[in-house]
């Protein structure tokens, strides 16, 4: 499993000409997976993207996660 992850301050996702997917401020997360990847390894991947601590805080600096800002997420899978 591997996640491509990038915090945006908007996001969408269009195919053949039509929005499927769309966030405001969040993370973008390119996600490849594999056939032998496990429920744990997916469980894992979820919860560092959710906590990863890429947001300012009221300081500027980088230290809140998804969880703290209430921000999105849109996860495109196997792209």
């Amino acid at each position: 499993m591997v996640a491509l992850v990038q915090r945006v301050s908007q996001a969408a996702v269009d195919v053949d000409g039509s929005t499927i997917g769309t966030i405001d401020a969040g993370l973008l997360i390119l996600l490849g997976v594999h056939e032998d990847d496990t429920e744990e390894e997916s469980t894992w991947c979820a919860d560092k993207c959710a906590h990863l601590r890429v947001f300012p805080d009221a300081d500027g600096k980088m230290d809140e996660s998804l969880l703290d800002t209430e921000g999105d997420a849109l996860v495109v899978p196997q792209f």
